[in-house]
Protein backbone atom coordinates (compact mmCIF):
# COMPACT_ATOMS: atom_id res chain seq x y z
CA UNK A 1 0.00 0.00 0.00
CA UNK A 2 1.06 3.60 -0.61
CA UNK A 3 -1.16 4.99 2.16
CA UNK A 4 0.51 7.15 4.82
CA UNK A 5 2.45 5.04 7.32
CA UNK A 6 2.30 1.88 5.23
CA UNK A 7 5.21 -0.54 5.26
CA UNK A 8 6.87 -0.66 1.85
CA UNK A 9 7.38 -3.98 0.07
CA UNK A 10 9.98 -4.91 -2.52
CA UNK A 11 9.62 -4.90 -6.28
CA UNK A 12 9.34 -8.67 -6.60
CA UNK A 13 6.67 -8.85 -3.91
CA UNK A 14 4.65 -6.15 -5.68
CA UNK A 15 4.89 -7.97 -8.99
CA UNK A 16 3.85 -11.27 -7.40
CA UNK A 17 0.79 -9.65 -5.85
CA UNK A 18 -0.35 -7.43 -8.72
CA UNK A 19 0.44 -9.15 -12.02
CA UNK A 20 -1.59 -12.37 -11.50
CA UNK A 21 -4.69 -10.31 -10.69
CA UNK A 22 -4.32 -8.20 -13.82
CA UNK A 23 -3.75 -11.29 -15.98
CA UNK A 24 -6.83 -13.00 -14.54
CA UNK A 25 -9.02 -9.97 -15.21
CA UNK A 26 -7.89 -9.94 -18.83
CA UNK A 27 -8.29 -13.73 -19.16
CA UNK A 28 -11.91 -13.34 -18.10
CA UNK A 29 -12.43 -10.85 -20.90
CA UNK A 30 -13.23 -7.96 -18.57
CA UNK A 31 -12.54 -4.86 -20.66
CA UNK A 32 -12.18 -2.16 -18.04
CA UNK A 33 -9.27 0.26 -17.68
CA UNK A 34 -6.80 -1.00 -15.09
CA UNK A 35 -4.56 1.38 -13.18
CA UNK A 36 -1.49 0.08 -11.33
CA UNK A 37 -0.56 2.00 -8.18
CA UNK A 38 3.22 1.82 -7.86
CA UNK A 39 6.31 3.99 -7.72
CA UNK A 40 8.57 1.25 -9.10
CA UNK A 41 9.23 1.30 -12.85
CA UNK A 42 9.79 -2.48 -12.97
CA UNK A 43 6.40 -3.09 -11.36
CA UNK A 44 4.74 -0.66 -13.76
CA UNK A 45 6.36 -2.39 -16.74
CA UNK A 46 5.25 -5.85 -15.58
CA UNK A 47 1.71 -4.60 -14.94
CA UNK A 48 1.47 -2.96 -18.37
CA UNK A 49 2.75 -6.16 -19.98
CA UNK A 50 0.03 -8.08 -18.13
CA UNK A 51 -2.72 -5.80 -19.43
CA UNK A 52 -2.81 -2.70 -17.24
CA UNK A 53 -3.57 0.59 -18.98
CA UNK A 54 -2.58 3.36 -16.56
CA UNK A 55 0.33 4.01 -14.23
CA UNK A 56 -0.51 5.80 -10.97
CA UNK A 57 2.67 6.95 -9.23
CA UNK A 58 2.11 8.71 -5.90
CA UNK A 59 5.59 10.25 -6.21
CA UNK A 60 5.01 11.54 -9.74
CA UNK A 61 8.07 9.71 -11.00
CA UNK A 62 10.31 11.14 -8.28
CA UNK A 63 11.13 7.90 -6.41
CA UNK A 64 12.29 5.80 -9.36
CA UNK A 65 14.43 7.61 -11.93
CA UNK A 66 13.32 5.15 -14.64
CA UNK A 67 9.57 5.72 -14.23
CA UNK A 68 9.16 8.76 -16.47
CA UNK A 69 11.17 7.19 -19.28
CA UNK A 70 9.08 4.02 -19.05
CA UNK A 71 5.78 5.88 -19.21
CA UNK A 72 7.02 7.99 -22.11
CA UNK A 73 8.10 4.87 -23.99
CA UNK A 74 4.82 3.01 -23.32
CA UNK A 75 2.68 6.07 -24.13
CA UNK A 76 0.21 5.22 -21.38
CA UNK A 77 -1.81 7.58 -19.17
CA UNK A 78 0.15 8.69 -16.10
CA UNK A 79 -1.39 9.88 -12.84
CA UNK A 80 0.87 12.33 -11.03
CA UNK A 81 -0.04 12.77 -7.38
CA UNK A 82 1.14 15.50 -5.04
CA UNK A 83 3.01 14.25 -2.01
CA UNK A 84 6.13 14.93 0.01
CA UNK A 85 8.64 12.51 1.45
CA UNK A 86 7.53 8.86 1.47
CA UNK A 87 4.66 6.90 3.07
CA UNK A 88 6.60 6.76 6.34
CA UNK A 89 7.38 10.49 6.59
CA UNK A 90 4.66 12.32 4.65
CA UNK A 91 2.34 12.84 7.63
CA UNK A 92 4.91 15.14 9.23
CA UNK A 93 5.48 17.17 6.06
CA UNK A 94 2.31 19.26 6.05
CA UNK A 95 3.88 22.67 6.69
CA UNK A 96 3.06 25.04 3.81
CA UNK A 97 4.44 28.18 5.46
CA UNK A 98 6.73 28.80 2.48
CA UNK A 99 3.51 29.35 0.52
CA UNK A 100 2.06 31.62 3.23
CA UNK A 101 0.22 28.60 4.63
CA UNK A 102 -1.75 28.15 1.40
CA UNK A 103 -2.04 24.42 0.74
CA UNK A 104 -3.50 24.88 -2.75
CA UNK A 105 -0.73 27.26 -3.74
CA UNK A 106 1.88 24.78 -2.47
CA UNK A 107 0.21 21.83 -4.14
CA UNK A 108 0.03 23.69 -7.46
CA UNK A 109 3.67 24.72 -7.32
CA UNK A 110 5.00 21.28 -6.41
CA UNK A 111 2.71 19.41 -8.81
CA UNK A 112 3.82 21.70 -11.62
CA UNK A 113 7.42 20.67 -10.98
CA UNK A 114 6.56 16.99 -11.47
CA UNK A 115 4.45 17.76 -14.54
CA UNK A 116 7.36 19.70 -16.04
CA UNK A 117 9.65 16.73 -15.41
CA UNK A 118 7.13 14.40 -17.09
CA UNK A 119 6.80 16.66 -20.12
CA UNK A 120 10.57 16.98 -20.42
CA UNK A 121 10.84 13.18 -20.31
CA UNK A 122 8.59 12.90 -23.36
CA UNK A 123 5.24 12.14 -21.74
CA UNK A 124 2.61 13.98 -23.82
CA UNK A 125 0.36 16.45 -22.08
CA UNK A 126 -2.76 14.49 -22.98
CA UNK A 127 -1.51 11.45 -21.05
CA UNK A 128 -1.08 13.32 -17.76
CA UNK A 129 -3.70 13.27 -14.99
CA UNK A 130 -3.30 15.31 -11.80
CA UNK A 131 -4.10 14.10 -8.27
CA UNK A 132 -3.90 16.68 -5.44
CA UNK A 133 -3.02 13.94 -2.97
CA UNK A 134 -5.83 14.03 -0.42
CA UNK A 135 -4.39 12.71 2.85
CA UNK A 136 -0.80 12.83 1.63
CA UNK A 137 1.37 15.46 3.38
CA UNK A 138 -1.86 17.19 4.43
CA UNK A 139 -3.65 17.26 7.76
CA UNK A 140 -7.43 17.15 8.18
CA UNK A 141 -8.22 20.83 7.72
CA UNK A 142 -5.92 21.02 4.71
CA UNK A 143 -7.74 18.13 3.01
CA UNK A 144 -11.04 19.97 3.33
CA UNK A 145 -9.35 23.10 1.98
CA UNK A 146 -8.14 21.20 -1.08
CA UNK A 147 -11.65 19.89 -1.76
CA UNK A 148 -13.20 23.31 -1.19
CA UNK A 149 -10.80 24.99 -3.62
CA UNK A 150 -10.23 22.11 -6.03
CA UNK A 151 -11.15 24.18 -9.07
CA UNK A 152 -8.14 26.41 -8.33
CA UNK A 153 -5.73 23.50 -8.83
CA UNK A 154 -5.90 23.90 -12.61
CA UNK A 155 -7.02 27.53 -12.77
CA UNK A 156 -5.11 30.12 -14.75
CA UNK A 157 -4.62 32.12 -11.56
CA UNK A 158 -5.52 31.84 -7.88
CA UNK A 159 -6.25 34.27 -5.09
CA UNK A 160 -3.67 34.96 -2.40
CA UNK A 161 -4.71 35.26 1.22
CA UNK A 162 -4.47 39.03 0.85
CA UNK A 163 -6.88 38.96 -2.08
CA UNK A 164 -4.30 39.70 -4.76
CA UNK A 165 -4.46 37.48 -7.82
CA UNK A 166 -1.53 35.09 -8.17
CA UNK A 167 -0.72 34.26 -11.79
CA UNK A 168 1.15 31.10 -12.83
CA UNK A 169 3.49 32.72 -15.36
CA UNK A 170 6.53 30.60 -16.10
CA UNK A 171 8.74 33.55 -16.95
CA UNK A 172 10.79 35.08 -14.02
CA UNK A 173 9.57 37.77 -11.66
CA UNK A 174 6.77 39.76 -13.24
CA UNK A 175 5.09 41.80 -10.56
CA UNK A 176 2.63 44.49 -11.58
CA UNK A 177 2.41 46.88 -8.63
CA UNK A 178 -0.54 48.76 -10.16
CA UNK A 179 -2.77 45.72 -10.19
CA UNK A 180 -1.13 43.90 -7.28
CA UNK A 181 -0.50 40.78 -9.35
CA UNK A 182 1.98 38.26 -7.93
CA UNK A 183 3.79 35.76 -10.16
CA UNK A 184 3.54 32.14 -8.96
CA UNK A 185 6.43 31.17 -11.22
CA UNK A 186 5.09 27.65 -11.82
CA UNK A 187 7.31 25.23 -13.70
CA UNK A 188 4.45 24.84 -16.18
CA UNK A 189 0.79 25.83 -16.36
CA UNK A 190 -1.77 23.32 -15.11
CA UNK A 191 -4.74 24.76 -16.99
CA UNK A 192 -7.15 22.13 -18.36
CA UNK A 193 -5.29 19.07 -17.07
CA UNK A 194 -7.74 16.35 -15.97
CA UNK A 195 -7.99 15.87 -12.21
CA UNK A 196 -8.44 12.70 -10.16
CA UNK A 197 -9.45 12.77 -6.49
CA UNK A 198 -9.03 9.86 -4.08
CA UNK A 199 -10.79 10.75 -0.82
CA UNK A 200 -12.63 7.48 -0.21
CA UNK A 201 -12.89 6.38 3.45
CA UNK A 202 -9.89 8.45 4.47
CA UNK A 203 -9.02 9.42 8.03
CA UNK A 204 -10.05 13.06 7.74
CA UNK A 205 -13.60 11.88 6.98
CA UNK A 206 -13.50 9.79 10.15
CA UNK A 207 -12.36 12.78 12.19
CA UNK A 208 -15.27 14.86 10.88
CA UNK A 209 -17.92 12.17 11.35
CA UNK A 210 -16.61 10.25 14.35
CA UNK A 211 -16.54 7.05 12.27
CA UNK A 212 -13.47 5.16 13.44
CA UNK A 213 -14.06 2.16 11.14
CA UNK A 214 -13.14 3.09 7.57
CA UNK A 215 -15.95 0.89 6.19
CA UNK A 216 -18.49 3.13 7.95
CA UNK A 217 -17.42 6.26 6.09
CA UNK A 218 -19.58 5.72 3.00
CA UNK A 219 -21.78 8.78 3.49
CA UNK A 220 -18.84 10.97 4.39
CA UNK A 221 -17.11 9.74 1.26
CA UNK A 222 -20.23 10.60 -0.75
CA UNK A 223 -19.96 14.22 0.42
CA UNK A 224 -16.32 14.43 -0.65
CA UNK A 225 -17.07 12.86 -4.03
CA UNK A 226 -19.79 15.45 -4.61
CA UNK A 227 -17.39 18.24 -3.64
CA UNK A 228 -14.72 16.84 -5.95
CA UNK A 229 -17.09 16.72 -8.91
CA UNK A 230 -18.31 20.23 -8.16
CA UNK A 231 -14.66 21.31 -8.14
CA UNK A 232 -14.02 19.86 -11.58
CA UNK A 233 -12.64 16.37 -10.92
CA UNK A 234 -13.16 14.07 -13.88
CA UNK A 235 -12.17 10.88 -12.04
CA UNK A 236 -12.86 9.75 -8.47
CA UNK A 237 -11.18 6.73 -6.89
CA UNK A 238 -13.50 4.93 -4.46
CA UNK A 239 -14.04 1.72 -2.51
CA UNK A 240 -17.86 1.69 -2.49
CA UNK A 241 -18.37 1.65 -6.24
CA UNK A 242 -22.13 1.05 -6.53
CA UNK A 243 -23.01 3.80 -4.08
CA UNK A 244 -20.57 6.31 -5.53
CA UNK A 245 -21.74 5.68 -9.10
CA UNK A 246 -25.13 7.07 -8.05
CA UNK A 247 -23.47 9.98 -6.25
CA UNK A 248 -21.39 10.78 -9.33
CA UNK A 249 -24.35 10.55 -11.71
CA UNK A 250 -26.49 12.90 -9.66
CA UNK A 251 -23.57 15.27 -9.08
CA UNK A 252 -22.91 15.35 -12.82
CA UNK A 253 -26.52 16.39 -13.42
CA UNK A 254 -26.18 19.20 -10.88
CA UNK A 255 -22.74 20.55 -11.71
CA UNK A 256 -21.96 19.57 -15.32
Amino acid sequence: STRPGATQVGVEAEIERVVPVIKRIRELGIEVPISVDTFHADVAAAALDAGADIVNDVTGGHFDSQMLALVAQRQCPFIIMHMRGNPSTMTTMNDYSEYDGDVIRGTRFELAQRVRAALDAGIPRWNIILDPGIGFAKEGVQNFEVLRRLSELTARHIRAASGAAIHPSTGGDNQDSEEGLIDENLATELVDYPVLVGSSRKRFIGHATGRTDAKDRVWGTAATVTAAIQGGAGIVRVHDVAEMVDVARVSDHIYR
